[in-house]
């Protein structure tokens, strides 16, 4: 069991971050591309009424994988730290605690959707055009729900243990299959939204397929009889770390119906195809950007709960130098080549042409953004939950909506593409504070440890 720890105190932290960076982001593609690969299709083999039927799904997507992803990383994050103490019998019921939880909520919770889908899909937006359409895609998809969650909660738990391959494999895979499946279904049967739905749900399938199998393997190497069951104070764990990600990854949703009503009754279904295809493209900038922090998290917590506070504040500092870099870079491709990317989504010259304007208006301010979500990792990696989650509510949910409503109501449209870039330069400030703030708590307790080290050792 040591020796799966040695990655995370061992190398230069730029390699070691890199190693967590790459499989984190493909992982997180992949949750993007199911719905972006469904919207191409059926964009450009069913019409324009398709991309808003995936818009207003979209939020529903995001919940079941957001769940998922509350339960993965809040598991990551604990067994990182056990790991670091040694604390194997509570890093083994960590594990169980997260399959249960996943298993009887992803479960549970597509059911209650689809007994009220009707009401919802009205509520978040739907006209009468595209309900039929909503309804029969989320009818699919919320069976692919659970088998892409407990796909998360095996591949976080083997990166935090440092074995990240795995999840480079199995998001791959599941990638690739929809990307052929949905060529089938939508291009060649002329399946529709149907056949996008089908293509998801059986990519996730086969993706959950291989990750069982390796898990099995991985959890026999290191001794781990993981079984099903809860225990109590380990589930509180798992989603007062975890829940900072549920909100991050949730507060896209929120927007995502709060924009489809407010922006469809100033602007109709136009709009909502906009703000869809905008969303879209836009995933491809947060992606790499969370990727990188949440890459930070297991070396982080690891470190941490080692007391190598030194690392830890040479991982925050690497961390905040790479999502600088990359964010800068990747905002540079997409502003030259907004209309070739968004054109791929969009056939109709004079919503694409407003959609163009509209996506250089939201992603303006998008490079100093990277720094707001170093912050809410950096807190979620160290145990500090309620800070974390504080910080995770503030872009979205306490500046972004109250604004945008005000915005709207008085700028029409417009209004809502304008705000994008205030509400994220105000976020990276705030950032910057608190990683300011933690490191300072970091070099003080560092020095409070040489300390007792040094006080022992005069005792011995």
């Amino acid at each position: 069991m040591s020796s799966y720890g040695k990655i995370f105190t061992e190398g230069k932290v730029s390699r070691v971050l890199l190693k967590f960076a790459i499989p984190a982001i493909i992982s997180l593609l992949v949750t993007e591309l199911y719905n972006m690969v469904d919207t191409f299709f059926v964009g450009r083999y069913v019409g324009a009424n398709a991309i808003g039927a995936l818009t207003i799904a979209f939020p529903v997507q995001r919940l079941l994988s957001s769940i998922g992803l509350l339960i993965a990383v809040g598991a990551s994050a604990t067994i990182a730290r056990y790991l670091g103490e040694k604390n194997i019998d509570e890093l083994k019921n960590t594990i169980t605690s997260a399959l249960t939880l996943t298993l009887v909520s992803l479960i549970v919770i597509p059911l209650v959707i689809y007994i009220f889908l009707d009401g919802t899909l009205v509520k978040m937006g739907a006209s009468e055009t595209i309900f039929p359409l909503a309804k029969e895609y989320i009818s699919i998809i919320l069976i692919g729900g659970v088998f892409q969650s407990l796909t998360y909660i095996m591949c976080y738990s083997m990166n935090a243990l440092g074995n990240t391959k795995i999840t480079l494999y199995a998001t791959s895979l599941g990638a690739i299959l929809n990307v052929i499946i949905d060529a089938i279904l939508v291009m060649g049967l002329g399946w529709g939204v149907k056949g996008a739905a089908i293509a998801t749900v059986f990519s996730q399938f086969v993706s959950f397929i291989f990750t069982v199998y390796v898990f099995r393997k991985v959890t026999k190497e290191l001794n781990l009889r993981v079984s099903l069951g809860f225990y109590g104070d380990l589930v509180k764990t798992i989603i007062a770390v975890g829940f900072s990600t549920f909100i991050i990854e949730i507060s896209d949703a929120v927007v995502a119906v709060l924009l489809n009503n407010l922006l469809g009754s100033h602007g109709g279904d136009r709009a909502i195809i906009i703000i869809g295809a905008i969303t879209r493209v836009s995933m491809f900038l947060y992606i790499a950007i969370i990727g990188m922090t949440s890459a930070m998290q297991p070396i982080v917590a690891y470190n941490y709960g080692a007391k190598n506070y030194k690392r830890v504040e040479e991982t925050i500092k690497k961390t905040m130098k790479a999502v600088i870099i990359t964010s800068t870079a990747l905002w540079m491709i997409l502003m030259i080549f907004t209309k070739p990317i968004l054109g791929s989504f969009l056939k109709d010259p004079v919503i694409l042409k407003d959609a163009v304007w509209a996506f250089r208006v939201v992603i303006s301010a998008f490079p100093v953004i990277g720094v707001y979500y170093v912050s809410i990792y950096v807190y979620q990696s160290i145990g500090e939950a309620k800070m974390s989650f504080l910080l995770s509510i503030y872009r979205q949910l306490v500046l972004f909506i109250p604004l945008v409503i005000l915005a709207v109501n008085i700028w029409g449209v417009v209004g809502a593409w304008m705000l994008y870039p205030i509400v994220d330069i105000i976020a990276a400030v705030t950032g910057i504070i608190y990683i300011k703030k933690v490191r300072e708590e970091l070099n003080e307790e560092y020095e409070i440890f040489k300390l007792k080290n040094l006080h022992n050792m005069i005792k011995a």
